[in-house]
């Protein structure tokens, strides 16, 4: 209900009552226009929050839709490269099988060719066989040699002691070297150190030959 302020209402008192009462239903005539245009005002502030808040809504449905979308993407994206480490590593295991399967191969034509060899380059004579071993360095403690032979050279005892690789790199020549160090005290006797392989590089033939190492090439077994 319109109230009508005392000042305003003393001033209606002096007025005649037909006046007065015209003044009365105009002033709540006024009122209720003006309630009605603060109404008509928030219902339109009220549809555009709605709007707003639905527009916000839909937004936050797309944003969700998309981080589900991202997170199925790196989903997928995690699974293929578990799937690729796994092919991956099968694949490395493919290869050092067939690396060693070779490597085996290489060692037995080298076992079968390199007494001819030894004997036109050296004038080795073969004891037994040349083959792969363990030699005991300690107790319990094993060096594993590819090829190892004894042999004579006009009647003096020689050690062979070889590495077959299908390619070497400077450091398996060190490596070897190493081995061959070791085993010093247990074959103090003169050695003869072999590298058989498929193919290597001049820079590591040239190091090999620098560190007194025979070089013998896969193609030489023919």
């Amino acid at each position: 209900m319109q109230v009508i302020p005392v000042d305003l209402y003393e001033d209606l008192e002096n007025l005649d009552p037909q006046t007065k009462k015209v003044i009365v239903k105009l002033i709540k005539y006024m009122g209720e226009i003006v309630r009605r245009d603060d109404f008509l005002e928030l219902k339109e502030e009220v549809n555009k929050l709605t709007k707003i808040i639905a527009e916000l809504a839909e937004a936050q449905r797309r944003t969700e839709q998309k981080f589900a979308e991202l997170a199925e993407a790196q989903r997928r994206t995690e699974e293929g490269l578990r799937k690729l480490i796994l092919d991956h590593r099968k694949t490395r295991e493919q290869l050092g099988s067939l690396a060693h399967t070779f490597g085996y191969f290489l060692e037995n034509e080298a076992y079968k060719h390199l007494p001819k060899l030894l004997q036109r380059d050296f004038g080795l004579e073969i004891e037994k066989r040349l083959l792969r071993d363990y030699i005991e360095i300690a107790p319990n403690k094993y060096e594993e040699i590819n090829i190892y032979g004894k042999g004579t050279i006009r009647g003096k005892p020689i050690i062979i002691l070889g590495e077959v690789k299908s390619q070497f790199k400077k450091s398996d020549i060190d490596n070897f070297l190493k081995k061959v160090e070791k085993l010093q005290k247990i074959l103090p006797e003169d050695k003869i150190l072999i590298l058989v392989t498929h193919q290597t590089s001049p820079q590591i033939k040239n190091y090999a030959q620098s560190k007194g190492l025979k070089i013998y090439f896969s193609y030489e077994f023919a």
